[in-house]
């Protein structure tokens, strides 16, 4: 690594995105889920029953994408796909028992690695840190807007 670019403020929060990733990596391999496919279970345990393009915007994914997540999250029995009722040209995802149990863990495994990056904050810094990190995703989302980049995190 180059240490010059190691001690600036991008190289910091690029050694705090890549540990975070890591350390979620190893917690959700217990799991048997990939580090993509846990948005996916939230989206579905919060509203049951979304079309693969409504979780493809959602997510900020191609639908390509989330095609070959849901055929490998089926294969896991997490996810069950159904032919919309009403319209047989749409697939409706439905998360199942089995997905619902593992989305649980995965509140704990985040409510885990929560507390691991925070550990030695306090209430104070935290919310200072998370007032700081809405400016970036902001200024970010400024951007991307400008450049007409959908962002998965608008509403």
């Amino acid at each position: 690594m180059d240490k010059e670019f190691d001690g600036t403020l991008q190289g910091v929060f690029s050694q705090v995105m890549r540990l975070h990733f890591l350390r979620t990596h190893s917690l959700l391999e217990k799991t048997g889920v990939y580090p993509g496919q846990p948005p996916l279970l939230y989206l579905l345990y919060k509203k049951n029953g979304r079309s693969q393009k409504e979780l493809a915007e959602k997510m900020g994914v191609k639908p390509a994408t989330i095609a070959v997540m849901i055929k490998r999250m089926e294969k896991n029995e997490l996810l069950e796909r159904k032919q919309d009722e009403k319209d047989q040209r749409v697939s409706r995802i439905f998360i199942t028992d089995k997905g619902k149990e593992v989305c649980k863990n995965l509140i704990v495994i985040h409510k885990e690695i929560e507390e691991e990056c925070f550990r030695n904050f306090t209430e104070e810094e935290k919310i200072i840190l998370r007032r700081l990190l809405m400016q970036v995703r902001d200024n970010l989302q400024t951007i991307c807007n400008g450049e007409k980049v959908k962002c998965p995190f608008e509403e």
